[in-house]
């Protein structure tokens, strides 16, 4: 495991989800009781048998073949953490918090604490090769959250059901609600974990959060997540360290290059592909350059979902290795730029960009010898937004001190919450700067 290796735990008495959710129980074996050293949180827990079969399981063993950033370690070298430490530390988190909310004296019974915690585990189990970046491309738009609860109930087929109320939790059908709100919100044990490992790994220091003070903060009110109004200021800093972490990291202009770069290649090499071309690529990768599939196929095709469950980020590498030295000029140029770092080059915009400055771009790129049936590929438009606050659904309420309950935006004397529930939108267009098509 991520860390070091396993130390066996003293045995101790779990309790254990029977089929009509009972409490039962059990003696978790030894050899199932595990504690890890997570360099962000320190030692942490693996606490039942169920959850260690979950981490053991192939579809959880393949998130160590997937970073967690992307194309990001090209702007900050050590950002090369995987979603598998990700969800171990989310899965940490969940533990914390609902132990809190139990000290809280909520009742919350024990199979639902192991519930939450497989729910959190699981949630990224559907992301694809370098996580978003490829999820429009080497799919037809099919979001790796539902993925997630495709394998999630593959998984449940094979456990005779032990995962029906974590799917429940996950999807938002529990009664409790609250519990889905943990799992995927605005205050969730997702954003918490990514923002506090994302900066530890980057070493950008401004997306640091008091996860601890936060989660000691929060409480139930109606079957809703709610957070005292001692945290507020805690509550405040985690939305400000999330603006900040997405212009610096997630939104980074360098990023947002390689990004466009790897997204061109896989498009080129599917371009080929559908032509007949014959590339190399591992037969899973291979099958979606050849095939464009669907949701409704992922439903249909339990085979499908088995193929896309043997893909990660060393599929696409080496292809990427490979095709920099393929016959086709666009498709090695893209290839050797990236593996080289020889990138795009990038201005943001308050709009899309003009007609005059693609004509401007459109003719640089002909100077240099690109055909204008290829210039695409060298020429790529997009936008981003920010928005560290989205008012409306979902929102973040504080339990004030006179126990009325209101949204943070009302709560907080800050302008500045104000002025992050403001969605911020940038248009950019990227392109090469330099093109030198072999022959």
């Amino acid at each position: 495991m991520h860390g070091g290796s396993f130390v066996s735990e003293p045995n101790s008495l779990l309790l254990q989800q029977s089929d009509n959710y009972t409490i039962q129980p059990i003696d978790t074996p030894l050899n199932k009781r595990k504690i890890l050293n997570d360099p962000v949180y320190g030692f942490i827990t693996i606490p039942s048998e169920l959850l260690f079969d979950l981490v053991e399981h192939p579809y959880f063993q393949r998130l160590r073949r997937i970073r967690q950033l992307g194309m990001a370690d090209l702007v900050y070298p050590g950002a090369l953490h995987t979603r598998f430490h990700h969800a171990l530390g989310a899965m940490h988190l969940m533990g914390q918090a609902l132990k809190s909310l139990q000290e809280k004296g909520h009742l919350i019974w024990e199979p639902e604490c192991e519930a939450a915690q497989i729910a959190i585990l699981l949630h990224d189990i559907g992301h694809g090769p370098f996580s978003h970046v490829l999820e429009n491309t080497l799919l037809s738009g099919v979001p790796h959250e539902q993925l997630s609860l495709l394998f999630m109930k593959d998984m449940n087929r094979a456990m005779n059901g032990r995962l029906d109320m974590a799917i429940q939790m996950f999807q938002g059908t529990y009664p409790r609600h609250f519990f889905h709100q943990l799992v995927s919100s605005q205050l969730d044990m997702d954003r918490m974990d990514y923002l506090n490992r994302d900066c530890f790994y980057t070493g950008v220091a401004e997306g640091t959060i008091g996860a601890n003070r936060i989660i000691k903060m929060l409480d139930i009110h109606k079957d809703e997540l709610v957070v005292e109004e001692k945290g507020l200021l805690s509550i405040e800093n985690f939305l400000n360290a999330r603006r900040l972490m997405y212009w610096q990291v997630y939104l980074h202009k360098t990023s947002l290059c390689a990004e466009a770069m790897l997204t061109q290649i896989i498009r080129r090499a599917r371009d080929l592909s559908e032509a007949g071309a014959d590339l190399y690529a591992s037969s899973d990768l291979g099958f979606f350059l050849r095939n464009r599939s669907a949701l409704d196929d992922f439903k249909k095709d339990a085979d499908l979902l088995q193929t896309f469950a043997r893909l990660d980020d060393y599929d696409i590498w080496s292809a990427l290795k490979a095709w920099a030295r393929y016959p086709d000029p666009v498709l090695s140029t893209l290839c050797q730029g990236l593996l080289n770092r020889h990138l795009f080059k990038i201005q943001f915009l308050d709009s899309p960009p003009s007609s005059e400055l693609l004509e401007v771009l459109h003719r640089q790129l002909a100077a240099q010898g690109v055909p204008q049936d290829l210039i695409s590929y060298f020429l790529v438009e997009g936008q981003t937004t920010n928005s560290a606050y989205v008012t409306g659904e979902d929102q973040i309420k504080v339990k004030m001190k006179n126990n009325t309950i209101v949204d943070i935006v009302e709560a907080s004397e800050l302008p500045t919450i104000q002025a992050l529930s403001k969605i911020v939108r940038k248009y950019y267009v990227c392109w090469a700067k330099t093109v030198s098509l072999p022959a």
